[in-house]
């Protein structure tokens, strides 16, 4: 200890003499020496560049010697390893990726929570810098759309369901953590087309929380270089929100403001909270029409506006109703592949696509599926719901059929 001590300041001293003879020099200097000597010396070397490098801002950064490895250490490796493997890149610090797939729930060890707390504001900076250089006339409005829709709860979820990421986290919760990322999982298989503002089922946000965390722990890792940190990242968020993509699947909010717009009626959003829960409530003309609330004020916004699309679509005077009252819909047969051609139809008429809900009731054994499904033309907003089926395919084909149909006999086509 005391030999690390002395030589120390004389390894600095060379380090800073910028020439080839004296790096190869300081390297046969490090061989030359015992392994324990060389590990130290490495070590400590790494962290004083590391501060020089940050403006000698100190940066905590865990190290260990192999020796001083606990068994949940080597344990914990394999998992890291296949980690490293889905993320491609090989972390320096593997207690980085330990800690950013650690819940606060398992006590033995640090939590998340800090990592995540840089990685959201990390990865938004990143996310808007890409998209300044990649839109340079689009306006901030639509660049925060954007920005908001890739690094959304719902978006990261997705990412981390479709890299298997949530089987690596360590965890003693109850099991109903466990049961919603499953049911989230589920609901997310059997969509057709990835969504951007949210399926059936709610995203966990445990699943969001760990991208965050690992997109920090590899941003610290990188010695908080912003670039590389997006060159390494960015497959993992593939495919990317484009602006084609939103054109597709108009927010929520958006539609709803458009949608009174054009009938000439005034839309009000107030906010409220409610413990830890904010409630956002729709009023249109001054009536209320619904309701919706979150731990997150902008979900709980996006909530109340599908709830209020879908109130307002239901009680609009469309042909819609006269043919469902009058059962000039019964009797048709159902179409083949109908999913499939009511989005090539609303393609071709420059729609947005088609937006299905679906619903379930009875036992895991003897499940129904019932769906709707929802379209915007250039003038008005139709809603049909499909019979109940044993199958969620099969319960989308029937909403497509009908909505065809619907658009059949209200001369749409």
């Amino acid at each position: 200890k005391e030999f690390t001590y002395l030589i120390f300041p004389l390894l600095c001293f060379f380090y800073d003499k910028n020439t080839r003879r004296k790096e190869k020099n300081k390297r046969h200097c490090f061989l030359s020496v015992p392994r324990w000597v060389s590990l130290s010396l490495s070590m400590c070397l790494s962290q004083t560049l590391n501060r020089s490098k940050m403006n000698h801002i100190p940066i905590p950064i865990t190290c260990q010697n192999d020796t001083e490895m606990s068994s949940r250490d080597i344990d914990y490796t394999v998992n890291a390893l296949e980690v490293e493997r889905i993320l491609n890149y090989h972390f320096k610090n593997k207690r980085l990726v330990e800690d950013a797939l650690t819940h606060s729930s398992y006590t033995d060890s640090v939590s998340y929570e800090r990592l995540e707390f840089l990685g959201d504001s990390a990865l938004g900076l990143v996310l808007s810098i890409y998209l300044f250089l990649t839109y340079p006339n689009l306006d901030p409005g639509q660049l925060s759309l954007l920005r908001a829709s890739n690094i959304s709860t719902e978006k990261l979820a997705r990412v981390a369901i479709r890299h298997g990421l949530y089987r690596f986290v360590r965890h003693n919760a109850s099991t109903a953590l466990d049961d919603k990322v499953r049911e989230f999982a589920e609901a997310v298989s059997q969509e057709d087309d990835p969504l951007i503002h949210g399926g059936t089922v709610k995203a966990p946000k445990i699943l969001a929380d760990i991208v965050e965390s690992l997109a920090a722990a590899i941003y610290v890792d990188v010695d908080f270089d912003l670039q590389r940190l997006w060159v390494i990242f960015r497959g993992l968020l593939e495919p990317i929100v484009t602006l084609e993509d939103l054109q597709q699947q108009p927010q929520p909010v958006t539609m709803l403001f458009e949608l009174c717009q054009k009938n000439g009626k005034q839309v009000d959003i107030k906010h409220w909270k409610n413990g830890s829960k904010y409630i956002a409530s729709v009023y249109v003309d001054g009536n209320f029409i619904a309701s919706g609330s979150s731990e997150q004020k902008e979900i709980a916004k996006l909530n109340v506006a599908k709830l209020s699309l879908h109130k307002l679509s239901d009680s609009r005077p469309t042909k819609m109703e006269g043919l469902e009252n009058t059962g000039e819909l019964d009797g048709k047969s159902e179409i083949e592949g109908a999913k499939q051609k009511l989005h090539e139809l609303c393609r071709k008429k420059k729609w947005p696509k088609p937006s299905y809900n679906i619903k379930d009731e009875g036992p895991s054994h003897e499940k129904k599926f019932e769906c709707s499904v929802q379209i915007v033309t250039a003038d008005s907003m139709l809603s049909m719901t499909g019979d109940e089926k044993s199958r969620v395919k099969d319960a989308e084909n029937s909403a497509a059929s009908l909505m065809i149909h619907l658009l059949q006999e209200s001369d749409y086509l």
